[in-house]
């Protein structure tokens, strides 16, 4: 039931700190948990206290933050519940993938158990949310693909889109309009580092090229995950 969660706010810090991890295995400190939570350092560092008190996450004075098995269980069942909502709010109420994060960032905390459960018999127990995010099952298992940061290729490299960060409305919106969504094979036809900008172009299934090359900041691609090939 809703009755017996966690509250949102701690919710809310055990599903950041999956994030963080989820597609880096850079350390996540006070600070670095502070400002994606656009929290004081103060506060979140006796919020991170608390949480460590209460099982669900472990961290030395200085340290990196980390999930217990009990906060992971717990983030992965918040993490469940937005990507499941995000699915919802595209497929059946027709929002675009840009508008749905802050309704699921509400949503996450509303909805019961049962109404979950329902959500993903009504959707066909969907496997990936609309920016291509895993979406945990109700057991908490949850399969994170080896992908690799879209700025990070080389020119001629190729891979297919496998998530979008939902962060930036802007690019999702800019990324739709030229067709580059999850599921979308990419080929970098052209990487300047001196200007940080990189030119990206669809390709077919046959290999050719299937539209124009667009040029984006290579900021703007770290945003964009692939699995090469």
């Amino acid at each position: 039931m809703v009755e017996d969660r966690l509250s949102a706010a701690a919710q809310d810090y055990l599903k950041v700190v999956w994030n963080a991890g989820e597609w880096s295995d850079r350390p996540l400190t006070v600070k670095a948990l502070a400002e994606r939570l656009s929290l004081t350092a103060g506060t979140v560092s006796e919020g991170v206290r608390r949480l460590a008190d209460a099982g669900l996450l472990d961290h030395q004075p200085y340290g990196a933050i980390t999930l217990t098995e009990a906060g992971r269980r717990e983030a992965l069942a918040v993490v469940r519940r937005h990507r499941l909502v995000e699915t919802l709010l595209v497929r059946t109420f027709g929002y675009s993938w840009d508008q749905v994060h802050e309704e699921a960032e509400v949503l996450e905390h509303a909805i019961s158990d049962e109404l979950v459960r329902r959500i993903d018999a009504h959707l066909q127990h969907p496997t990936h949310d609309p920016h291509g995010d895993p979406i945990p099952t109700a057991d908490g298992e949850i399969t994170i693909p080896q992908a690799h940061r879209l700025s990070d290729l080389a020119t001629g490299d190729c891979g297919v889109v496998t998530r979008v960060s939902d962060s930036d409305s802007e690019l999702l919106q800019r990324l739709e309009a030229v067709g580059m969504l999850p599921g979308c094979h990419v080929r970098v036809t052209e990487r300047v580092d001196s200007s940080e900008l990189m030119t990206v172009t669809r390709v077919d299934h046959d290999g050719a090229d299937g539209g124009a090359a667009v040029p984006f900041g290579l900021a703007a691609l770290r945003a964009v995950w692939l699995v090469p090939g």
